[in-house]
């Protein structure tokens, strides 16, 4: 008996119907009313990253328009067409890889061809992947046919890089942005897969092969199919970590509960544990913007937004800890840790930059913002006090050095006032002039922090 030969995840687990298709519920959506309004294009373009259901959807979309018997918009899946669209072979649906096909002699067989009925479908269609390597010259041999076709012919652009696609060619599309597959939906795909495949993977392990996977369902597939000819059946949080050089959901989020207290020892210890363990440094910083990211989104929608790319156990951290800091200093921070990935791409020792990107984070996260410094200039302003947000105790007066004298004899005790004297009338409170706020030691202090301009205003303000 010849043994099963075994079919890759990715392969076997590929969406055959619209109802299939994860994370591209508007191109689906728009696809679908195309078909029953009868409103079908003569091109369409998708674009997106890589792995996110381009080709499979353009599949998909030929079979539907090609399935002689339909379930609504879906097709069948086993009619001829569709078994023959599905495995590459039918003689009316035509893919090409623009990759190393594209040369003007290589879309001359399209240009010639169409003027053909289909043989035994209702539309010729003609796929073509990585359209935005076509050269010029066969963009410009094929423009006519693809501005006028014959009403049987239909075609499907595929691309990665969209804003390659010479604009004569995008003009005469529909255009579609397939856009990356949220966290949370592919750990639901990969949760499925592995119900299907009695496959024993650990929560927070899908986690890392989606975080791993950047948005693609392709690649969070291979992944797990990686883990499972590796491990077997039995997939741990650490195989996974050790595939992709990520850190865990707990050590990420201490290092971000770290920054948001100004715990620099903290911050140190976990990029020193990190980078011995072999980490990958600059994911690690992707990481953590987008960590951050999820606290302004928490902060700003709640933790129910439809935007938060978080599981369940990721959301009650995000709104524990976004209680500990204000919207301006999150902004500030993701500014810094934006910054630094895009410094990333240039220096050569990674690690520091990364220490001193945390630490001045971390210094953005306790220190007072202009906002409250403004906030605390008034109130002194108007009751002699420094707000408690930005107040320095004051140090202590030195003290004066005694002078070896002999010991005065002790002062005699003041006479009590006579019973019909009135008691002495309270002492003025002293009042803080506006000289006194301008030279005022601690506050100057904190002014020499600030750029010339904020401090102008400042100043202005106390006049």
């Amino acid at each position: 008996m010849a043994e099963q030969q075994h079919i890759p995840l990715p392969l076997k687990y590929r969406p055959m119907t619209f109802d299939d298709v994860v994370g591209q519920e508007h191109v689906v959506r728009t696809l679908r009313h195309a078909i029953e309004a009868n409103r079908i294009a003569n091109a369409y373009l998708f674009i997106g990253p890589r792995g996110i259901g381009k080709t499979t959807t353009s599949r998909i979309f030929a079979k539907a328009l090609n399935c002689t018997s339909p379930n609504g918009v879906e097709p069948c899946g086993k009619c001829v067409n569709c078994e023959e669209i599905a495995a590459g072979r039918s003689i009316d649906v035509v893919e090409l890889d623009a990759a190393s096909h594209n040369k003007v002699e290589d879309v001359r067989p399209i240009i010639e061809s169409v003027q053909f009925k289909p043989v035994s479908s209702k539309f010729k269609i003609f796929i073509i992947d990585e359209c935005h390597m076509l050269s010029t010259a066969a963009w410009n041999a094929l423009l006519k046919t693809l501005e006028e076709p014959p009403p049987h012919v239909r075609f499907i652009f595929a691309t990665t890089e969209g804003d390659k696609v010479l604009a004569t060619i995008v003009s005469r599309c529909q255009r579609f942005d397939l856009r990356r597959i949220q966290t949370n939906d592919i750990v639901s795909r990969l949760r499925h897969v592995c119900e299907r495949e009695k496959i024993d993977a650990e929560e927070d392990a899908l986690l890392a092969i989606a975080r791993g996977a950047e948005g693609g369902m392709r690649d969070a597939l291979s992944s797990l199919d990686q883990l499972v000819s590796f491990k077997g059946e039995k997939v741990t949080e650490e195989d996974a970590l050790g595939v992709f050089g990520l850190v865990s959901r707990s050590a990420l989020e201490g290092l971000a509960g770290a920054i948001l207290k100004g715990d620099v020892g903290a911050i140190l210890s976990s990029i020193e544990a990190f980078d011995s363990a072999g980490k990958n440094m600059r994911r690690l910083m992707g990481e953590l913007l987008r960590h951050f990211r999820n606290l302004v989104v928490v902060q700003a929608l709640g933790p129910n937004a439809k935007s938060l790319e978080a599981t369940p156990d990721q959301i009650k951290v995000l709104a524990a800890q976004v209680q500990a800091v204000d919207p301006g200093r999150l902004f500030r921070i993701c500014d810094q840790l934006a910054d630094a990935e895009d410094k990333l791409r240039y220096v050569l020792s990674v690690r520091t930059l990364i220490e001193m990107t945390l630490i001045r984070a971390s210094r953005i996260a306790t220190t007072a913002t202009v906002e409250e410094l403004m906030k605390a200039v008034r109130e002194l302003k108007s009751t002699g006090k420094l707000s408690a947000e930005v107040a320095v105790a004051p140090a202590a007066a030195p003290a004066k050095p005694q002078r070896e004298e002999s010991p005065a004899p002790p002062a005699a005790a003041p006479a009590a006032p006579a019973p019909d004297e009135p008691p002495p009338p309270p002492r003025p409170a002293k009042r803080v002039s506006r000289s006194d706020i301008l030279n005022d030691e601690k506050l100057n202090d904190v002014l020499a922090s600030l750029p010339g301009a904020v401090v102008s205003d400042i100043r202005e303000t106390v006049k």
